[in-house]
């Protein structure tokens, strides 16, 4: 029996498995190492493996290939790690790895390799895999297509019901029977039937006369988002795909669903924020994350010029000095690049991807992530402050540049402590990260602007 085999792994739990996992690392220990994977559910082996270097994963991975949970560990991980991970391995061998995987899983985990080495693995199987994998890799991987299994559980309409559950029964191939899918002699999907009806009704009742004949079901090329709102609304344990001629090509189980549900959230978070749409920020390096979010904060920072040039216009008739004509840029530039690293953090606690035990390494990536984009906004308000395209002292584009640079840099910093802080008090960081952050981060950016300017002019 696996210790953390039940429910989500404690983060107590996951940080002392880290530093076992390391110490048995640094003595070499490969028997110890080898119980201790034996006894990790394979879940959280795939939560171990995000914070591994890529040595340790390499290590790690050395002894799990060699067990019978490789195939479910390796559709754990994130899709970054899976390409590392295999990349250095012949094409046989993944094969040997993916043998009882899932074929939607395996259709994922191949998508993410080069196209030969994916051929040359689909090559090594069986022509009825291959065929399956082929046809399931042609769908787009956020359409349901592409997430269903091709292994529906069905019976012909004519069927009688103790004949269903004699073949439910003696199948091994099944995936996940929750309900019974009813078809006809063209394989073209008639009615469905639960699993309590058909042990209800008396043994001879054929499964034309049980099924509910309105089935609610989704084309393969349907986005996966709206696959998830069906199920989430009718309260499903799983939907059929069906081709245009009502032929029954798989079905999208609840597990897949709620995998959908976390990565389109993530998603809307993450673009909510202003740092794209990549589900693996946190696995990106520093500079990997600056240049996803650089694009993103121009457009702050193009409003924050726009109400420089209008108050600067209206400086005469409303008697605003420079000083205050760019407050709303240093302002609002601080503001957004906190909350992307708020709401990186936030969601980094709610997937599992950051934990207490290793908040250090987090923390000094965003205050180098905030201090590199701090410096090239500073730079370039510096510049436009320059041009004296209102009334100002010389020196205001290098009080500007600073200010903004030094606001950017606190930014991150709060954006990044605050929510670990709450987490660590008790506190829900995604409800009281916010009013922390945007107050800390305003009071502080104006005042290092005032202090800023106070000493680098003659007048204020």
């Amino acid at each position: 029996m696996r210790p953390f085999g039940k429910g989500q792994i404690l983060e107590t739990e996951l940080a002392v498995l880290i530093r076992t996992f390391r110490r048995l690392l640094r003595r070499r220990a490969r028997a110890n190492l080898a119980k201790l994977i034996h006894k990790t559910h394979p879940t959280d082996l795939s939560l171990l493996f995000r914070q591994f270097v890529p040595n340790e994963r390499g290590q790690v991975f050395d002894l799990i290939k060699k067990t019978e949970i490789v195939g479910e560990f390796l559709s754990e991980l994130d899709t970054s790690i899976v390409q590392e991970i295999l990349e250095p391995f012949e094409p046989a061998e993944v094969a040997k790895f993916l043998e009882e995987v899932s074929s939607d899983d395996m259709a994922d985990i191949l998508n993410l390799l080069p196209e030969e080495k994916a051929s040359a693995i689909l090559k090594l199987l069986k022509r009825e895999e291959s065929e399956e994998l082929e046809e399931l890799m042609a769908y787009p991987a956020d359409t349901a297509g592409g997430i269903m299994s091709v292994d529906p559980f069905s019976l012909n309409e004519n069927t009688k019901a103790i004949d269903a559950i004699k073949a439910i029964q003696t199948s091994e191939e099944a995936e996940m029977v929750f309900y019974l899918y009813v078809t006809d002699e063209f394989d073209r999907l008639t009615g469905v039937v639960s699993l309590r009806d058909l042990v209800t009704f008396q043994p001879s009742t054929e499964l034309k006369s049980i099924m509910i004949t309105d089935v609610i079901s989704v084309a393969p090329e349907t986005d996966q988002e709206e696959v998830a709102r069906l199920v989430s609304k009718y309260n499903l344990l799983a939907i059929p795909v069906v081709d245009s001629d009502g032929s029954l090509l798989g079905i999208v189980t609840v597990d897949d669903v709620v995998d959908v549900i976390r990565e389109e959230a993530t998603e809307d978070f993450l673009r909510m924020a202003g740092v794209g749409k990549d589900r693996e920020i946190l696995l990106k390096s520093t500079l990997e994350s600056v240049k996803l979010r650089l694009p993103w904060l121009f457009a702050t920072w193009i409003g924050g010029i726009v109400v420089v040039w209008v108050s600067g216009y209206f400086e005469s008739v409303l008697n605003f000095i420079a000083i205050v004509a760019f407050i709303p840029v240093i302002i609002g530039m601080g503001g957004n690049v906190g909350t992307q690293s708020t709401i990186i953090i936030v969601r980094g606690f709610a997937t599992g991807r950051i934990h207490l035990g290793q908040v250090g390494k987090t923390i000094m990536k965003e205050i180098r992530i905030g201090l590199i984009l701090g410096i090239f906004y500073g730079i370039l308000l510096g510049i436009v402050a320059s041009l004296k395209f209102i009334d100002a002292p010389p020196r205001l584009g290098l009080v500007v540049g600073l200010a903004i640079c030094a606001s950017m840099f606190i930014a991150t910093t709060f954006g990044t402590i605050v929510p670990i802080l709450l987490r660590k008090l008790d506190v829900d960081p995604a409800i009281a990260s916010g009013p922390f952050v945007t107050t800390s981060t305003d009071l502080f950016g104006i005042v290092i602007y005032f202090l800023i300017a106070t000493s680098l002019l003659t007048t204020i």
